[in-house]
């Protein structure tokens, strides 16, 4: 049987050989970023993270990886549990810690359980499960897993589905044109109107990937990311430095859409870009004007898949209002292990019944697609 090992830095592991472990195609469980996170000042005890990466030995050789962490709250994950907690407490229970197998603060499905291949791959949940009984955690979770895990996971890991909103260019369009095109008259109608008031108020667009930003594109992301965060009342958890490790050693991922006006930058959203995939991840501006906030976001990004023959744009969690500019309901995943059977049965119940409510409402949504002749 293979070694199991806890590394609490994923500085202890050599990069390439974390990053054999995948095939390369998603930039957010690749060692550059994950390190990047503990490296930079991302990942703090006292905000609820310590880092307990899981990894499974044959010798001396890696042969599986989970990234992971122990948790005191449920904040930066966007699977949402508090219900949970709260049922832990009412019945005199600690829920946290708890363990978690995820990205921090990246509800961006991709691989979980990385492996050399697909067996090995089946041996990490009994390896967290032990590990979890080990260090006395109320539970394990992996959340936002791709499809290609689901096969490793037995009957005593619980399934949760939750909705995101993609574009997927299934149809081969071009262009943008060819993108209206494919959308029925009122829609088509609305996106030009969106982009004509940014384009008639003056704003011009500059795609800036990580090689090519300077010290001066950086701080002004960096900046309408910590407005933003200011104006929802958050704390901003990335930093400056995160940035600028990541304009370094994800030179080619990191990809800037700033908008500038009367020369000086407004704008900004900031994207990764995987093997197929554009994921959109943060924005801010300085200064809105009338459809900034959809062209940055959105059309641009989309524009850059097109041109670049990726197949998908991932904006980000949330917002019903994507599915009228092309972004449709799409279901994604997370799976848990509940140490207690006395909450773990009743939380079975509790997930198939929101499957079949996040089911429904996925139809129900998929049904306002903006697309000609969808449904």
């Amino acid at each position: 049987m293979p070694t199991a090992r806890i590394f609490e830095k994923l500085a202890g592991i050599n990069p390439a050989v974390w990053d054999a472990l995948h095939d390369g195609h998603n930039p957010f469980i690749t060692h550059a970023f994950l390190s990047g996170l503990e490296q930079h000042g991302c990942l703090r005890e006292e905000w609820g993270w310590t880092s307990r990466h899981l990894t499974l030995w044959d010798g001396g050789e890696l042969i599986a990886a989970a990234p992971g962490y122990i948790k005191t709250n449920s904040h930066g994950e966007f699977v949402f549990d508090h219900a949970w907690a709260h049922a832990y407490a009412r019945y005199g229970q600690d829920y946290f810690p708890k363990y978690l197998c995820a990205v921090p603060y990246s509800p961006v499905t991709g691989p979980r359980l990385l492996a050399c291949d697909d067996e090995t791959r089946r041996l990490l949940p009994a390896a967290i499960v032990r590990w979890t009984r080990e260090a006395g955690l109320s539970s394990a979770h992996v959340n936002f897993h791709a499809g290609t895990d689901d096969a490793a996971f037995g009957d005593d890991w619980l399934a949760r589905i939750d909705v995101q909103y993609h574009w997927r260019n299934d149809a081969g369009w071009e262009n943008f044109g060819d993108f209206l095109a494919a959308m029925d008259h009122k829609h088509r109608k609305n996106i030009r109107q969106e982009r004509a008031k940014a384009a008639r108020a003056g704003v011009t667009f500059r795609i800036v990937h990580g090689r090519d930003a300077s010290d001066g594109d950086l701080a002004a992301m960096y900046d309408f990311y910590l407005q933003t965060f200011a104006e929802y009342g958050n704390s901003p958890a990335l930093t400056f430095d995160f940035l600028r490790h990541l304009a370094t050693t994800l030179a080619d991922d990191l990809v800037l859409f700033l908008a500038d006006h009367a020369g000086e930058t407004i704008a900004g959203a900031l994207c990764l870009r995987g093997g197929d995939t554009l994921y959109g991840r943060y924005w801010g501006t300085a200064r809105p004007l009338p459809g900034l906030h959809f062209e940055t976001c959105y059309y641009q990004g989309i524009e850059y898949c097109l041109r670049e023959g990726l197949r998908r744009f991932e904006p980000g969690a949330q917002g019903e209002h994507k599915i009228a500019r092309g972004f449709l309901p799409t279901l994604v995943r997370s799976r848990h292990w509940i140490a207690d059977p006395d909450f773990a049965e009743p939380l079975a119940r509790w997930c198939e019944e929101e499957a079949t409510s996040v089911r429904s409402h996925a139809a129900n949504l998929a049904g306002h697609s903006p697309f000609r002749g969808a449904g």
